[in-house]
């Protein structure tokens, strides 16, 4: 009986957060045709390790680490097998998402780092779950996540012109 709970409890967490999994998998692997493989194959995981699970409460983060996991195994595979000459196309995203600079900008950001910033920001995640999800130390997960603020906020504002600084409220002597 109690499995039987358990796997009703995953494949409803599934059907309720189906939509925020896609946009982890695809802040990922950038294209929403592999974006959706992806998701299909954590899916598909998740239910067949359902009865894994230890704590029902923990079931979003589980899933979460799933769709992580199986992005970044899709993106190694495609390392392996796609010749440079022959990359896939990543079609019209930027017509979907209003932040088109925000999603490039993500681009400077290696995985660990993307991780963060996607689970806390796109996602909602508090920190403790995002440690979790990436198997970390919450305060490295804190580290990562300003660091990795502050390299969005330095590629964000290249090509900015230089604005005029204002003075500070003093005067010449300092005082």
């Amino acid at each position: 009986m109690k499995s039987s709970n358990l796997q009703q409890q995953v494949e409803a967490q599934i059907l309720s957060s189906y939509s925020s999994l896609y946009r982890l998998a695809f802040v990922y692997v950038k294209n929403p045709d592999d974006a959706m493989d992806v998701v299909q194959e954590s899916v598909y995981r998740a239910i067949h390790g359902a009865l894994g699970v230890r704590n029902a409460d923990a079931i979003g983060s589980w899933l979460r680490r799933i769709v992580v996991n199986t992005a970044l195994d899709f993106l190694r595979q495609r390392s392996r097998e796609t010749p440079s000459d022959h990359l896939p196309e990543t079609g019209c995203w930027e017509d979907r998402y209003p932040d088109v600079d925000v999603l490039s900008a993500l681009d400077i950001l290696d995985l660990r780092e993307r991780s963060v910033v996607v689970l806390r920001f796109f996602e909602d995640q508090k920190l403790q779950d995002i440690a979790g999800i990436l198997e970390e130390n919450e305060n490295t997960v804190k580290t990562i996540l300003y660091r990795s603020l502050k390299k969005l906020k330095i590629e964000l504002t290249k090509g900015e012109s230089n604005r005029e600084r204002k003075p500070s409220g003093r005067t010449e002597t300092g005082i």
